[in-house]
């Protein structure tokens, strides 16, 4: 039965696959009595518009537009770290590591358990394989070759976030699918066993593999088809083994509830946060780089803490902005708050516990933008980090230099 109580056309029956498959059943009934469901659709914590406003191709002026187009793709070949796997192979130090597989996918490895975050391993971001953003760099590695798996998260069934062949990909190992409420109706359409689904409403949590998985809340929307956009939940989710925190946002527009995610599921020593694919035309459901450094330092508790690492970005060009602008975003904002952030070439594994370099690796590959690149200084220890309590640098160590 679809959401309306009717029987699902012949149309509907004969969508394309990657378009999935509307909640029906048990899944349904919990939708509907959701606390976040109204009027026939998910709502967001804070109001937000899913649909772009304004003019958006008349916004950039004609004699910007070739250039504009220029700078959305990188002039020369992304460098993809070489060596994941022989990286991957031997044990992180400090019982955290986070691999950055492009755009939000991350592998994170927490105690001696594997998390995949939003795998997305297709030529294209779309239902259809001529048509749709493209990838403009190779994953690092195959996703067959990512073993020991204990579970998958999915944000939300965006195809930038949630990919069938992907998926279909990992069903054939044992991995667990930990998913918001009503994505499961499109894993279980692609062949994933419903005893392998944990399906969850905003702040509830599952355990797998000794660890404790919460969907928390987010600012977005959802839809794979023309039909049913408001039918599957967005989340954010944090993730722990007692020891280690960590926080993936998916996709999400700024709003106050990031400090509330921060004082129930942290500390996190690392957050992974959507700072990509923004434009003024959609500013409620996609944050700026200065929106999500503003969401780590409230999943802080006000003061930067933990390890930042920028997603979203990179891999797909989904909206006007310059493809170095995220990266460079990101740092500058950095650079504002004090907070520590990882920005890691793809495919190179990194331990949070550790000082992160200033790695601008982008600006290899990158158009130059008009007037050059801005000076980033050197990172400002938040008071008491460098030993002497007054939030200058150290002058007994030397900035670290990209590499």
């Amino acid at each position: 039965m679809t959401a309306a109580g009717r029987p699902p056309s012949r149309l509907v029956r004969l969508r394309p696959a990657p378009f999935g498959a509307d909640p029906t059943g048990a899944r349904l009934e919990r939708i509907l009595t959701s606390p976040n469901y109204a009027d026939g659709a998910f709502v967001n914590p804070v109001g937000a518009r899913s649909v772009p406003t304004g003019g958006l191709i008349k916004s950039i002026p004609a004699n910007m537009r070739k250039q504009a187009r220029l700078a959305r793709k990188p002039a020369r070949p992304i460098p993809v770290h070489p060596t994941t796997l022989a990286d991957l192979a031997r044990p992180a130090a400090s019982g955290l590591r986070l691999t950055w597989m492009g755009h939000s996918s991350v592998l994170a490895e927490i105690g001696d358990r594997r998390v995949l975050f939003d795998p997305v391993w297709g030529e294209r971001c779309s239902p259809f394989s001529f048509i749709g953003p493209r990838r403009v760099h190779p994953a690092p590695v195959p996703v067959e070759s990512l073993t020991g798996l204990d579970v998958v998260v999915i944000s939300h069934d965006h195809y930038d976030h949630l990919d069938m062949p992907t998926i279909k990909a990992l069903v054939r190992s044992d991995v667990v699918f930990a998913v918001p409420l009503g994505v499961g109706s499109h894993l279980e359409y692609w062949g994933v066993p419903p005893e392998r689904l944990r399906e969850l409403d905003w702040n509830e949590s599952t355990e797998v593999a000794g660890l404790t998985l919460t969907a928390t809340p987010a600012r977005h929307f959802c839809g794979r088809g023309l039909r049913g956009r408001q039918q599957t939940l967005w989340a954010s989710w944090a993730v722990t083994d007692g020891t280690h925190r960590v926080y993936h946002s998916g996709d999400t527009g700024y709003f106050p509830g990031f400090a509330d995610i921060g004082a129930q599921h942290g500390p996190f020593d690392a957050t992974m946060i959507q700072i990509g694919a923004y434009s003024e035309h959609w500013p409620d459901i996609h944050m700026t780089p200065a929106e999500g450094m503003q969401a780590h330092v409230d999943l802080s508790g006000g003061t930067p803490a933990g390890v930042m690492m920028p997603i979203h970005w990179g891999t797909f060009n989904l909206a006007p902005h310059a493809w170095s602008d995220p990266a460079e975003g990101t740092v500058a904002a950095a650079r504002a708050h004090g907070a520590a952030i990882a920005t890691p070439r793809v495919g190179r594994p990194f331990e949070p516990a550790d000082p992160q370099p200033d790695d601008w690796w982008w600006r290899e590959c990158a158009v130059l933008p008009e007037g050059g690149w801005a000076d980033h200084p050197p990172l400002r220890p938040v008071p008491g980090t460098d030993g002497t309590g007054d939030g200058l640098p150290d002058p007994t160590r030397s900035p670290v230099a990209p590499n």
